[in-house]
C-alpha cells in the first residue's frame, strides 16, 4: 500500500517543549530540528548492533513521523558522553544497616545519572520493633521512604529535572495504615505550600501505592479468612484516601505475576529483581492508519528498544547484570484516545482496536527472534504502557491510554527557580474543532469522570494485551462534589474490586487534590486567545483551583 505522508510540523507548544527538553545544540550553535533528533537517536542506538543503513533510516523515519516516540531519556541522552537512555531503577529495601545504606547509595547514583527510582519497602520491620544488637527501636519503613524523598529534593535528576520517585508497601505490613495517610499534611504545612509550592512537605516528591497480592483477594472475599478484617480495613481506607487526596494508588501482583512487586517511578514496569531497569518507547496510535502500518512500527520499535539494552549506560554494575538476565522492554502505546475519536468510537473496548492490540502483542516474538540474531538473552516481558506526558506533548496526541485531559487547559511547569504557565488547546481536540466539531461536545477526562467505571473497564480490557502494567490516572471530580463524596465511597469501592484482579494497578486524581497540580482545565475560548504566550505564575495553584489539601 502507498506510504502515508505524516506532517513533521509542530505546534508552537510542542516545539517549545521539544527544544527545552530534547534538542541538542549543534556545532554551529543552532538547535536540532525534530528530524535531527530522530536521526541522532536512531543512529546512536542502532549502530550499537551494527544495524544496516536501511534499518537506521527506517527507524529515523518512524520517529520523525512521530509514529514511534522513544522514551524521553532516549531523546535527551542519546549521543551524550554518558548516555543512560533507559529510565527508572526498580529497587528493594532490605532490613539491615547495610541494606539502608546500600539503598541510599543506589538511589543517589540512579537519580544523579538521570534515572527515577521505585522502591518496595515491604521487607522493612515495622516502627517500634526492638533492635536486638543495639537495644534500640526501629524507625520503620516510613522513615526510610522520607530519607529517599529528601534525597530526591536535593538531587536534580540527571542534572536537569525534578526527581521521580515511587514507594510501595504490602497491604499486610503492620505500618500500612500509617503509610496510607502519610501524605495528609497538617494545615500549617498546607498554608506554607500555598505561599511557596517548593516549601518541603512529607513525601511531596514521591508517589505511593498499596501493594496487593493473591492473599489479599482471598482474604477480602472470605469472611472466615484470618486476614479478612485487615484486608477489608486496608482496602476501604485506601479507597477513601484515593478519592479524597489521590494517594495511595493500588499495585496488583497476582497469579503468574506474583512477586513482581518492584515498580518504576510511574509503576508500569514490574520486576522481582532488585536493580532492574525500565526501557520505554511508545507507538503513537494516532499516526497508525492500517494494520500493515501497525505491523511495521511494532517490528521496528521492538528492535530499537532491544538495541537500547546494549547501548544504554547504567548507574552501577549490578544494573547491567540484572538487565542482561531480564532484558525487559517497555513498548507502550500513546494516542489511543485520538485513534478512537478519529474513527468515531467511544472510549471502550471494540473489535477493531483488538485487531491492532493483537499485533502489538507480537512484540514478544519479534524481540525473541531479534535477540537470537544478536546472540543476546531474550526479554522476559516486552510491553508496558507509560504515562508519556512530555513525549505526548511533542507527539501532539493523547497520552498513554488516557482520554484527552481537557479540550483546553493551563500547563504549569518549572523553569529554573521560577514557575511558569502556558495555555494549551489539546492538539487532538484542536484537529477535531478545525473540522467543525463543537469544543463543548468532545469527550475528555472530565466528561468521563462522570462515568468512572467506563475508564476502569477500558483499562482492565487493554491490560489483557500488556504483559507488564499500565500507568493511567483516573480523573475524578473534586472531593466533596456531587459525584465524589463520603456517600460515593462504597459505590466506587464495590465497582473497583470487580476489575482490580484483572489490572496491575490504578491511580486516581480528584481535581485539585494536590497543590501545585501541573494541569488545570480552562475554557477553550480563554485558552485560544493566549496560544504561544508564556506567563510567570504569580500565585500558587491552590489559590487558582480553590480546592485540594490546601483548601481543606
Amino acid at each position: 500500500m502507498p506510504e502515508k505522508k505524516w506532517s513533521t510540523e509542530m505546534s508552537t507548544f510542542a516545539s517549545t517543549v521539544m527544544n527545552q527538553k530534547y534538542a541538542h545544540e549543534k556545532p554551529d550553535g543552532t538547535r536540532e530540528t525534530w528530524e535531527d533528533v530522530a536521526f541522532r537517536v536512531a543512529k546512536n542506538v542502532m549502530r550499537t548492533v551494527d544495524a544496516p543503513k536501511a534499518k537506521i533510516d527506517h527507524i529515523t523515519r518512524i520517529i520523525s513521523n512521530r509514529q514511534f516516540m522513544p522514551g524521553g531519556r532516549y531523546l535527551a541522552a542519546s549521543g551524550r558522553q554518558f548516555h543512560q537512555v533507559q529510565n527508572c531503577l526498580l529497587l528493594r529495601a532490605e532490613d539491615s544497616r547495610e541494606g539502608w545504606a546500600d539503598l541510599l547509595q543506589k538511589s543517589t547514583m540512579a537519580l544523579m545519572t538521570g534515572a527515577g527510582i521505585g522502591v518496595d519497602y515491604s521487607n522493612i520491620r515495622p516502627e517500634g520493633s526492638k533492635i536486638r544488637k543495639t537495644g534500640g527501636y526501629a524507625t520503620g519503613p516510613l522513615a526510610l521512604m522520607q530519607m529517599l524523598n529528601e534525597a530526591g529534593r536535593g538531587i536534580r535528576q540527571g542534572g536537569d529535572r525534578r526527581s521521580a520517585i515511587w514507594a510501595g508497601l504490602n497491604w499486610s505490613h503492620p505500618d500500612i495504615h500509617k503509610f496510607i495517610t502519610m501524605k495528609n499534611w497538617i494545615p500549617e504545612v498546607c498554608s506554607l505550600k500555598e505561599k511557596n509550592f517548593d516549601f518541603p512537605a512529607r513525601m511531596d516528591g514521591t508517589n505511593i501505592s498499596v501493594e496487593l497480592d493473591d492473599t489479599f483477594f482471598k482474604a477480602f472475599h472470605n469472611d472466615k479468612h484470618k486476614l479478612y478484617a485487615q484486608a477489608q480495613s486496608v482496602y476501604w481506607a485506601t479507597v477513601k484516601q484515593m478519592l479524597m487526596t489521590a494517594e495511595p494508588g493500588f499495585s496488583v501482583d497476582t497469579g503468574e505475576n506474583a512477586g513482581e512487586n518492584l515498580r518504576n517511578a510511574c509503576t508500569e514496569v514490574c520486576s522481582r529483581d532488585d536493580s532492574d531497569i525500565c526501557n520505554l518507547g511508545s507507538i503513537n496510535m494516532a499516526r497508525i492508519s492500517s494494520l500493515e502500518e501497525m505491523e511495521e512500527v511494532t517490528q521496528a520499535a521492538t528492535e530499537f528498544l532491544l538495541a537500547g539494552t546494549l547501548y544504554s549506560d547504567v548507574p552501577y554494575a549490578k544494573v547491567d547484570s540484572v538487565r542482561t538476565k531480564n532484558r525487559r522492554l517497555g513498548l507502550g502505546l500513546m494516542g489511543l484516545h485520538e485513534w478512537l475519536l478519529l474513527r468515531g468510537l467511544p472510549y471502550a473496548a471494540n473489535d477493531e482496536l483488538a485487531n491492532y492490540l493483537e499485533i502489538y502483542q507480537k512484540s514478544t516474538g519479534i524481540a525473541a527472534k531479534y535477540a537470537e540474531e544478536l546472540g543476546i538473552s531474550a526479554p522476559v516481558k516486552t510491553r508496558a504502557i507509560a504515562p508519556t506526558g512530555t513525549i505526548g506533548i511533542v507527539g501532539e496526541t493523547s497520552t498513554g491510554i488516557e482520554p484527552i485531559f481537557c479540550v483546553a487547559y493551563k500547563r504549569r511547569y518549572a523553569k529554573g527557580n521560577t514557575w511558569n504557565y502556558q495555555y494549551v488547546v489539546d492538539p487532538t481536540a484542536k484537529r477535531l474543532i478545525e473540522t467543525g466539531v463543537d469544543p463543548d461536545s468532545i469527550e475528555d477526562a472530565y466528561v468521563l469522570a462522570e462515568n468512572v467505571e467506563k475508564r476502569v473497564a477500558f483499562q482492565a480490557w487493554v491490560q489483557k494485551y500488556v504483559d507488564h502494567s499500565i500507568s493511567s490516572t483516573i480523573n475524578l471530580p473534586n472531593w466533596g462534589s456531587e459525584l465524589n463524596n463520603e456517600g460515593t465511597v462504597q459505590d466506587f469501592g464495590r465497582m473497583l474490586i470487580k476489575y482490580l484482579p484483572n489490572m496491575r494497578g490504578i491511580t486516581c486524581y480528584p481535581d485539585g487534590a494536590r497543590n501545585g497540580q501541573p494541569l488545570t482545565p480552562v475554557k477553550y475560548h480563554t485558552a485560544v486567545k493566549h496560544i504561544g504566550e508564556v506567563f510567570v505564575e504569580a500565585a500558587d495553584i491552590c489559590e487558582i483551583t480553590k480546592g485540594g489539601t490546601c483548601g481543606s
